[in-house]
């Protein structure tokens, strides 16, 4: 692909997959070269810039995340009990009564390997 010229920005679902099968050749080598590894960083780019527009994830607040976690990890709200230090305050928020403090996003990410954004709204606070 890249021996055809220059990549330029991808436009459709088969120029996607062209572009990620020549970046899983490139992240295959074992010692690629300078311009092998731009080749990488430049792929990576226009394929994430694409997926970000062709199939954006949807934002959705801290409380429906929390519920699809519980939902389908088989988890109630006792569960939670660790990262919010009480039944109540668990049940405050699922409700909506209550927002999340940093501390609590923390032990949020921790526990579902998730970044804290996912947790995180305007109302969220110290």
């Amino acid at each position: 692909m890249i021996a055809k010229g220059a990549p330029h920005v991808i436009h459709n679902d088969v120029e996607l997959h062209a572009y990620a099968e020549a970046l899983f050749k490139l992240t295959g080598l074992e010692s690629p070269s300078s311009s092998e590894e731009e080749a990488i960083e430049l792929l990576t780019l226009l394929i994430e810039r694409y997926e970000e527009q062709r199939y954006p994830v949807p934002t959705s607040d801290p409380v429906s995340v929390v519920r699809f976690l519980l939902e389908h990890g088989n988890l109630t709200q006792r569960s939670l009990i660790p990262e919010f230090g009480s039944e109540s305050a668990v049940s405050m928020f699922l409700s909506g009564q209550r927002n999340l403090n940093l501390e609590q996003v923390q032990e949020l990410c921790a526990r579902f390997k998730l970044r804290a954004d996912v947790f995180l709204s305007s109302k969220t606070t110290r």
